[in-house]
């Protein structure tokens, strides 16, 4: 291990590379990106990564190092494991927890018929045949333990037969099995569902296996929306999320603590949703966070002793930015992930007593501190329903309020993602206003954060309430002297990109340009071809067929952009992934053709091997120069 000063390291390797005085393509893409490993089994130290990405030879580099928690100077280390725990061991040392595919059921040609080894078909019987961007091969990823200290012995398959996923598919980690503190049984989640069942259902579960009995036990069965995230304290106490609606994936996250062999929710009197959560290192709190007003904070709950003594959620961490995620706790000292639209994400320590933060990482400062950032303002604007909704707005850097700016109507997705003080790779704000641009940033109808009614009003009304919010941000700014009334764009993904299909039929000459990746564009369609039919059975209200269905049919009717494309008469840059099975292809590739046949200036920027978001990083360069290439053609 060597030492090494990042104010140096960072200067050295960023000179002559970013001349520019404001965020460009080139410099967003060259951005080290900071992950925290955690802290050190003394408690001196934080383990980290800092990768980045080099354009030229389209490849990542990524270097480890540890920094005092108190803060001071980082070293580059080579060999963490040891400095770390592993909770892959078991905490008696005998047993491993590892993971692999295991082949369970027949799918291919291949499969069938041995005889044809060069063919290049899939048979499928059931749904579930797809999910987010992989085809079912008939392969399930299950957990095994094997013993550390005789390497010959076989790992042994907890799972077995059965054919699901732990971790789960798509996004499942190492937060989906553990350990018990006696190191008697493992816990893993998984939803035993399969075909049409898995596809409508959330149902995951916590299930607990005994290494001496061989049985499995489920802990959660009550339960039948999402049990998530289990996690044993100090004390030996267990916790997890949960969601109670079954097929709703956007319901409020709790967390739930086994007290005196009784399940307590401690969140379910407080108005929010959890994001994740760690426990206190003498376990007798929980430090969770979770979306409030525009931001994503820092909270502690205590743990009761019984349902009657449930104490109410405590907010540690306050001001314009989110903590992203918790890496680790030592004494009255916290490490989490910090970020906000100027800035990604960089490492702080936490003072548990009084909320204060002290950042202790700096991979980006040299860049940050070569050019100029434009200003985050949060802003109310009033709603058509006379609500007060947060909008942040992003102004150019070195805003100048006598000069008129071209504007965008930023729509989120999800629909029931936050919009926080994110730092997006793709959609950047910063890089957005670098480019002359204000960003107008409803908290519109749907968002999570301001209590649970206005996160659930958005479902089964997709075209209302929520598109008013819309209407209502960007007329409210419009009324401002800068803004560029003839010069206003609405851009988003996903369901941003649906709300841009939709928009561009009702915003009576509003906008000059549109803007959709991967956007719903016909509801019966996207019934039709997506892979989690919960989404949209909970949102849509249900089944386009389901006549008698009022919910429903209003959804892929009134809020169908595909029954309003006639009304279209602006230009449009439509963006598609080919594996997004999500948003199936289909979706953009029917918006585009509705706006070339009705001889709507359009364009088709199609990624064959993306999926719902653009991963690769020179994909991700072209995205940036063709986004705002149309917006300089057409705004």
């Amino acid at each position: 291990m060597y030492k090494i000063f990042f104010s140096i390291l960072f200067s050295v390797t960023c000179i002559g590379l970013f001349a520019q005085d404001v965020m460009t393509p080139e410099m967003l893409a060259q951005l080290n990106k900071v992950s925290g490993k955690g802290i050190t089994k003394d408690g001196k130290y934080i383990i980290y990564s800092v990768s980045n990405y080099t354009i030229e030879t389209n490849s990542k580099n990524s270097t480890t190092y540890q920094i005092p928690i108190k803060g001071g100077n980082a070293q580059v280390i080579t060999n963490y494991a040891k400095l770390l725990d592993d909770a892959n061991i078991s905490p008696d040392g005998n047993y491993k927890i590892s993971t692999a595919d295991v082949k369970l059921e027949k799918v291919t040609g291949q499969d069938y018929y041995k005889d044809v080894k060069k063919s290049n078909v899939k048979i499928y019987d059931a749904l579930n045949y797809r999910h987010w961007d992989t085809w079912e091969d008939g392969a399930f990823s299950h957990v095994f333990y094997k013993s550390t200290s005789n390497t010959s012995a076989e790992a042994i398959d907890i799972m077995g037969e059965e054919p699901y996923d732990c971790p789960q598919k798509p996004f499942g980690g190492s937060e989906d099995y553990l350990w018990s503190p006696d190191s008697k049984n493992i816990l893993y989640v998984t939803k035993k569902l399969s075909g049409a069942d898995y596809a409508v259902s959330t149902n995951t579960d916590i299930y607990e296996y005994n290494l001496e009995s061989k049985t499995t036990a489920n802990l959660t069965s009550k339960n039948k929306g999402y049990d998530t995230q289990p996690a044993f304290s100090s004390k030996g106490q267990l916790a997890w999320l949960q969601m109670k609606r079954e097929g709703y994936e956007s319901d409020k996250n709790d967390i739930i603590v086994i007290v005196n062999g009784n399940s307590i929710n401690l969140t379910a009197n407080w108005d929010g949703t959890v994001n994740s959560f760690v426990w206190q290192d003498k376990g007798n709190k929980i430090y969770f966070v979770a979306p409030v007003l525009g931001t994503v904070q820092l909270f502690e709950i205590e743990v009761p002793t019984s349902k009657e003594k449930i104490s109410v959620p405590k907010q540690i961490t306050n001001g314009q930015f989110d903590v992203s995620g918790i890496v680790g706790q030592t004494k009255n000292t916290l490490v989490a992930s910090r970020r906000d639209m100027n800035h990604a994400i960089e490492l702080y320590s936490v003072n548990l007593k009084n909320g204060e933060m002290q950042q202790l990482t700096h991979a980006n400062d040299a860049t940050y501190n070569a050019i100029s950032l434009g200003k985050v303002e949060k802003r109310m604007i009033k709603t058509t329903d006379g609500k007060n909704m947060l909008t942040w707005v992003i102004y150019p850097p070195n805003f100048n309020p006598s000069k008129k700016y071209p504007t965008l109507l930023y729509c989120q997705g999800g629909p029931q993602g936050a919009l926080s003080q994110f730092y997006s790779f793709r959609w950047n704000f910063q890089l957005m206003a670098a480019n002359g641009y204000i960003i107008v940033a409803p908290n519109r109808r749907g968002m999570p954060g301001y209590g649970v009614e206005w996160n659930e009003q958005i479902s089964k009304d997709y075209g209302g309430q929520n598109m008013q919010d819309y209407l209502s941000a960007i007329d409210e700014l419009a009324k401002e002297p800068y803004v560029d009334t003839d010069r206003l764009g609405a851009i988003g993904a996903s369901y941003g990109g649906y709300s841009v299909y939709y928009l561009a039929a009702i915003h009576e000459g509003r906008f000059k340009t549109f803007i959709s990746h991967d956007g719903i564009y016909d509801w019966r369609s996207m019934y039709g071809t997506t892979e989690e039919l919960f989404f949209v059975n909970f949102d849509l209200g249900g089944a386009y067929w389901d006549k008698d269905n009022a919910a429903a049919q209003k959804s892929y009717i009134e809020f169908n952009p595909a029954e309003k494309v006639g009304m279209w008469n602006t230009p449009i840059l439509i963006i598609q992934g080919g594996i997004d099975y999500r948003v199936p292809i289909g979706q953009g590739l029917a918006a585009f053709q509705a706006a070339q046949l009705q001889g709507i200036k359009s364009k088709l920027l199609f990624f064959p091997e993306e999926n719902h978001w653009v991963l690769n990083n020179q994909n991700s360069l072209v995205w940036q120069r063709e986004f705002y290439k149309w917006l300089k053609e057409t705004l």
